[in-house]
């Protein structure tokens, strides 16, 4: 017995495709019936804000721990609370942050060896890889609060280009699930950290309220306003362009309509054909400046010279003069 296999339909990927896949880069799904909100233009007023707030983390660290750390912001996305919530590990030192006048509140996640590590260094300990994953003790949670009094200070700074906050500590939560800063289905924006303590990378991230942060955004995004003076020299340098541009000289071409002809015409021709060109007798000429048929004309004579009167503007493509 034979059996039978089903066709082959080949698959054809365009251009861009094809650039995918030797790249190596993987598409990114996207769900229509949640769109993202968060323009490009106010995802870069954010990084620039928040690369500002990294490089302040990586100092703050630097003179807390007395050992050279680095922090960089490795990028801004926005998802649901629920979404961040659940990136987070189990156990984790989850910060909540009032930032008036901004409604709502932030979250700043600090993972919890990263905070440890932190810990044993500041109390004199070797800072080792391997620590206790335990809420703290009083003087320990004391210490750790110091740190994060002065990241928050540090994050004053960063955001001042979008609004003016005023950081305050709202509480600490050891599972992120119970820190509730945000509704489950809330937009929020979220800002990874790459925070480098004695050459080990830990991910910090600071969640930021949406809904209160997108009118900042959007104000701190639109254009300066123009006071008086600078739009009445904007209005004069206008028309002295207007009026140089009028006095430009452009070459004006009068022309028949194409007419097409045959390679074996073209090269039979000699001195004394005639050939019959496609435009009618009655109809006018093209008034043409570059490629652009602004005009209508009938040809006659002024005085000893050929001349074209403009008959017809009408209907003309004007779209490409300049």
């Amino acid at each position: 017995m034979t059996s039978l296999q089903p066709p082959r339909v080949p698959v054809h990927l365009g251009a861009r495709g094809r650039r995918r896949a030797r790249s190596g880069v993987e598409a990114t799904a996207y769900d229509f019936r949640r769109p993202i909100q968060l323009s490009r233009e106010h995802t870069r007023l954010l990084q620039v804000s928040l690369e500002g707030f990294a490089r302040q983390m990586g100092t703050v660290f630097t003179a807390a721990l007395r050992s050279v750390c680095t922090a960089q912001l490795r990028g801004v996305a926005q998802q649901t609370y629920a979404e961040h919530v659940d990136s987070l590990d189990p156990m984790t030192y989850a910060v909540t942050v009032g930032i008036e006048p901004v409604p709502g509140l932030a979250l700043l996640d600090l993972p919890l060896p990263a905070v440890m590590g932190a810990l044993d260094l500041m109390l004199g300990g070797p800072g080792a890889e391997e620590q206790p994953v335990r809420p703290f003790t009083e003087i320990e949670h004391a210490v750790v609060e110091g740190v994060v009094s002065r990241l928050l200070g540090e994050l004053r700074t960063g955001l001042a280009g979008i609004v003016e906050v005023t950081p305050t500590l709202v509480g600490t939560e050891y599972h992120a699930q119970l820190a509730q800063a945000a509704a489950a289905s809330d937009v929020v924006v979220v800002a990874s950290f790459d925070l480098v303590v004695k050459e080990r990378s830990h991910r910090v991230t600071l969640c930021l309220p949406f809904a209160g942060l997108h009118p900042h955004l959007a104000r701190a995004a639109a254009p300066a306003p123009v006071s008086e003076r600078e739009r009445a020299q904007r209005s004069h340098a206008a028309t002295l362009v207007d009026q140089r541009f009028q006095d430009v000289p452009v070459d004006a071409v009068v022309r028949f309509h194409p007419t097409r002809l045959a390679p074996g015409v073209l090269t039979g021709l000699a001195v004394g054909d005639v050939v019959r060109l496609a435009h009618g007798s009655s109809a006018p000429l093209d008034v043409v400046v570059g490629a652009a048929t602004f005009a209508r004309a009938t040809a006659g004579t002024h005085g000893a010279r050929l001349a074209a009167l403009v008959v017809d503007t009408a209907g003309t493509d004007t779209q490409e003069i300049r």
